[in-house]
C-alpha cells in the first residue's frame, strides 16, 4: 500500500481542507442540501465522470419493455394521471448488479438495481431503487467512497474483501443492507424472481393538495426464488450472462413476466415525530404501521430490438417526476437527484433526453439548446425567456405543491435522531425475527466466507460490527472465522507462530 501521512486532512481538488467527508451541507440537520456545498457537487460531479462510457455504477444489466395497467384506486393520494384508475402506461425496466463492470457475472452477491420508466401523459416518470427496500448509506457525499470500495484497489487491480468490510465496519449505518445483502436476498435465482423498491421515501399529492409521504414496492407475481452460494458460484462460471439470458429467453417464449405494485402511505405530519427517520434510506417502515395498499402490476412482454440503444443509453433519474409526485428531504435522494442526471450528461451526451429510449411521449417546450448531438430543435422560436413573441414561459411565484418546510442553520450533521434511529435494530430485528434457523445459518456461513481473507485491523472491526447488530450471531461468525483460520488469533497465520 502507498504510504501516506495519516495527519494530512483530505482536501478539495484545488487542494483546500475539506470541512467533512461524510456530512453534506444542509438547512439544518433535517433540511434540504445546498447546491452550493461545492465538497458535494465536486465529490459527486467528479464521481460520475470516473466511467466511460459504463455506468458507474449500476453497469452489468439488461431490461425489457412493458406495460403499468393501475387497477385501484388511489386518486385519494395522488392526482398523477398515471397512477388513476384503468391507466394503462407504456414503461422501460432496467436491472443489474450495483458492483460488477460491464463483463462480471450476473450471479455475484450484490444488490440488484430495479429501475422504471414510465412513458406518461404527463411527462416521464422514473423510479429508480433496488432488490432491497434500503441502501448501505444515509448521506450522498460517502456514495462515491461506498463504490471505491466495492471495486477495485489501486495497486492489484482486484476487488477485494479486506476494502469492502473496511469501509463497511466504518461505516455502521450499512449494517442493514449488509444484512439483507449477506442473506439469500444476495443472490436472487432471477430478476423475475425478485423484488423490487423504491427504497426511498417519496412524496404523492392529491388533487386537493394533501401531501403523503410514499414508498414504493413492486412484488414479483413469479415469487421470490434465491440461489446458493454454490449454485451462483457455479453459475458464475459457466453462464456470466445468466440473468440478462433468462429474461430475454422467457420474454421470447411468452413467459411474460409481471410484478404487482403497491404502496405505504405515510400522513404527511407522522414523519415528523415517528420512532424513527422515514427519510433515512438505512430504514424500513414496519407494514405493521403503515400497511402496502394495492396500486397495480406491471408487466413486462417485449424484448429490445437493439440492446445497446434501447438499453444500454437507456437513462434513468429520480429527477423525472409528474404533477401529483415528488420527493423527500431523503438525503441520499436529494443528492441522486442531481448526479443521476448529471451521469447521463457525461456517459452519453448533453442531448440524452433527445434518444428514443428516453424521449417522453408528449411535446416538449425547453429553452435548452445546443450541445453535443442535438438534432430535436425549436426551429427559430425565441430561445430565451421571457420573450416577446409568444413563446411559452412560466413565472409562477410561491410555496411549490410537492415541497416540504425547513428552517435552521446551515450545517454539515447527520440526522436528528429519533427514538429507533440506532443502526443496528433493524439488522437485528432482520436477523432475529425474519430469517429463520437455516438463513441464519446460511447467513453465518456466507459472511464468515466473506471474513476468511479479510486481516486486522480490519478484522476485528467486522465482527464486532456484527455483534453489535447481534451478540449471537456476531459470536457465531467470530467462532466460523477463526475456525477457519485455525483457531488463531484472528487475521494470522498458524505457521508464523
Amino acid at each position: 500500500m502507498t504510504q501516506f501521512d495519516p495527519t494530512v486532512p483530505s482536501t478539495t481538488e484545488s487542494g483546500a481542507p475539506r470541512e467533512s467527508d461524510a456530512h453534506s451541507l444542509s438547512l439544518g440537520a433535517d433540511g434540504p442540501l445546498m447546491l452550493h456545498d461545492v465538497a458535494l457537487v465536486e465529490k459527486l460531479a467528479r464521481f460520475d465522470r470516473e466511467r466511460v462510457p459504463e455506468r458507474s455504477p449500476h453497469a452489468k444489466g439488461s431490461g425489457a419493455f412493458g406495460e403499468l395497467e393501475i387497477t385501484e384506486d388511489v386518486s385519494q393520494y395522488t392526482k398523477a394521471d398515471v397512477f388513476q384508475p384503468g391507466r394503462k402506461t407504456p414503461m422501460l425496466a432496467r436491472f443489474s448488479t450495483v458492483a460488477g463492470e460491464l463483463g462480471s457475472p450476473d450471479t455475484w452477491r450484490d444488490v440488484r438495481g430495479f429501475a422504471l420508466k414510465f412513458y406518461t401523459q404527463e411527462g416521464n416518470l422514473d423510479i429508480v431503487g433496488n432488490n432491497t427496500p434500503i441502501f448501505f448509506l444515509r448521506d450522498p457525499i460517502k456514495f462515491p467512497d461506498f463504490i471505491h470500495s466495492q471495486k477495485r484497489t489501486p495497486d492489484s487491480g482486484l476487488r477485494s474483501n479486506q476494502m469492502q468490510w473496511d469501509f463497511w465496519s466504518n461505516s455502521p449505518e450499512s449494517a442493514h443492507q449488509v444484512t439483507y445483502l449477506m442473506g439469500e436476498r444476495g443472490l436472487p435465482k432471477s430478476w423475475r424472481h425478485m423484488n423490487g423498491y423504491g427504497s426511498h421515501t417519496y412524496m404523492w399529492v392529491n388533487a386537493s393538495g394533501e401531501k403523503f409521504w410514499i414508498k414504493y414496492h413492486f412484488h414479483t407475481d413469479q415469487g421470490m426464488e434465491f440461489l446458493s452460494n454454490e449454485e451462483a458460484e457455479k453459475i458464475a462460471g459457466s453462464d456470466g450472462d445468466y440473468h440478462r439470458r433468462d429474461l430475454f429467453d422467457a420474454i421470447a417464449r411468452g413467459e411474460n413476466p409481471s410484478w404487482t405494485f403497491s404502496v405505504q402511505v405515510i400522513p404527511y405530519e407522522d414523519a415528523k415525530n415517528y420512532r424513527f427517520n422515514i427519510f433515512d434510506l438505512t430504514k424500513t417502515v414496519p407494514h405493521s404501521d403503515y400497511p402496502l395498499i394495492k396500486v397495480g402490476r406491471f408487466t413486462l412482454n417485449k424484448n429490445p430490438k437493439n440492446h445497446f440503444a434501447q438499453v444500454e443509453q437507456a437513462a434513468f433519474s429520480p429527477s423525472n417526476t409528474v404533477p401529483g409526485t415528488g420527493v423527500s428531504p431523503d438525503k441520499m435522494l436529494l443528492g441522486r437527484v442531481f448526479s443521476y442526471p448529471d451521469a447521463q450528461r457525461h456517459r452519453i451526451g448533453t442531448n440524452f433526453n433527445q434518444l428514443p429510449v428516453n424521449q417522453p411521449i408528449v411535446p416538449t417546450n425547453s429553452y435548452d439548446k445546443e450541445g453535443f448531438m442535438q438534432f430535436l430543435h425549436s426551429g427559430d422560436a425565441p430561445v430565451y425567456a421571457p420573450n416577446s413573441y409568444g413563446r411559452a414561459y412560466q413565472d409562477e411565484q410561491g410555496p411549490v405543491e410537492n415541497g416540504w418546510e425547513a428552517d435552521g442553520e446551515m450545517v454539515r450533521a447527520a440526522y436528528t435522531l429519533h427514538a429507533d434511529d440506532s443502526d443496528f435494530i433493524q439488522p437485528g430485528i432482520l436477523v432475529r425475527e425474519v430469517f429463520d434457523d437455516a438463513q441464519r445459518d446460511q447467513f453465518v456461513e456466507t459472511v464468515s466466507g466473506s471474513l476468511a481473507t479479510v486481516e486486522e485491523p480490519v478484522l476485528s472491526k467486522a465482527l464486532q460490527y456484527w455483534k453489535n447488530v447481534d451478540t449471537t450471531i456476531g459470536e457465531r461468525i467470530e467462532l466460523a472465522v477463526n475456525t477457519s483460520k485455525g483457531d488463531e488469533q484472528p487475521g494470522g497465520d498458524p505457521l508464523d507462530a
